[in-house]
């Protein structure tokens, strides 16, 4: 049975100004506590957040599923994925991280990967899960990079990251070529602006979203897709979010030695099968699937046709490859039987 709720998650209080450019200058490694409360090696003065996820057939002690989504529409990317991998594929969890969809969009905030890491690892413990395959889109190929980190250095016990498939993401910090006009403009002050005229006006976003090249050139979105997408991204004041979550470039900057993929398939050793998934349009990543084969030959390489939401021009072959995979790496099976 599928459910979708919220889930009360405790993180440290936000950040001022001076505290958030102290941060800045740090290693910026944040660990969760059993109970959730992020903790930066002093007392932690937490906040409650809701966030909202999705579970299919949850049931402890079976190799799960987990979908992580992408910047900037988040788990309405993984709407027709989803649909297309039918009911078999259990269980399932779509996390929704804060910011983003009916998750809480705090004004002072700071977004990062590692607080999406964390709160990934609030979602295992609160469901029992003991293994799981890993499904990332966009952004979140960080996330899932910081969490084979902290697999790697045994500070999360559970669950074991069996299997992972990272779809047009950041794999390697100086593979990234995001267009000016896209996230490294809407770091700044005039893409706030822009966010804050996209929240009141559906032509300005939609011409926001076309000009974003997130698309194929031979693609085009009906204006009930742009709609659902704009309703999606705008609920709650979302616009705002992709002026205050548009760092995650620089901020992969800043760990790159941490989050590359070379350095931790190295360190895994064979012990967690990698696959890396691009499209041959996106003008976002499209440098990441060379760097792989260059660096990075443990990984399965997996090709689409397309631009860069891959959720929306070709779900269909997404979803094959994400069953693929799932099954291959015993998704739904008894946690023991698959290792």
């Amino acid at each position: 049975m599928d459910s979708v709720h919220q889930f009360s998650y405790g993180v440290q209080r936000p950040l001022s100004a001076r505290e958030a450019s102290d941060e800045r200058e740090q290693d910026g490694r944040v660990a969760a506590d059993d109970g959730g409360a992020l903790v930066r090696g002093r007392a932690a003065d937490p906040v409650r957040l809701r966030v909202f996820e999705r579970v299919a057939a949850a049931e402890q002690d079976t190799v799960w599923l987990t979908m992580l989504p992408g910047f900037p529409d988040g788990c309405y990317g993984w709407a027709r994925v989803d649909r297309m991998l039918g009911d078999g594929l259990r269980p399932r969890l779509y996390v929704e991280p804060v910011g983003q969809g009916d998750s809480d969009k705090p004004r002072d905030y700071r977004y990062s990967t590692v607080e999406r890491a964390d709160l990934v690892q609030a979602l295992w413990r609160h469901h029992g899960v003991r293994r799981t395959v890993v499904v990332t889109f966009d952004y979140t190929s960080l996330a899932l990079l910081e969490l084979l980190r902290r697999q790697l250095e045994g500070t999360m016990a559970t669950p074991v990251i069996t299997a992972a498939l990272m779809v047009n993401g950041g794999l390697f910090a100086d593979a990234h070529t995001h267009p000016w006009r896209t996230t490294p403009m809407l770091r700044t002050p005039l893409g706030a602006l822009g966010m804050r005229r996209a929240q009141r006006s559906p032509r300005v976003f939609d011409a926001t979203i076309l000009q974003a090249r997130l698309y194929s050139r031979g693609y085009h979105p009906a204006p009930a897709e742009l709609a659902e997408l704009r309703s999606a991204i705008t609920r709650r004041d979302g616009a705002a979010f992709l002026h205050r979550a548009a760092g995650f470039t620089a901020e992969h900057r800043r760990h790159a030695r941490r989050w590359d993929l070379a350095a931790i398939a190295r360190d895994l050793g064979g012990a967690v099968a990698l696959y890396v998934g691009g499209s041959d349009q996106d003008p976002y990543e499209h440098r990441q699937i060379q760097a792989t084969r260059e660096r990075a030959p443990q990984a399965e390489i997996l090709t689409f046709p397309g631009g860069h939401l891959t959720t929306s021009e070709h779900p269909d072959l997404l979803a094959a490859a994400i069953r693929d995979i799932a099954e291959r790496h015993g998704v739904g099976t008894q946690a023991a039987a698959s290792r």
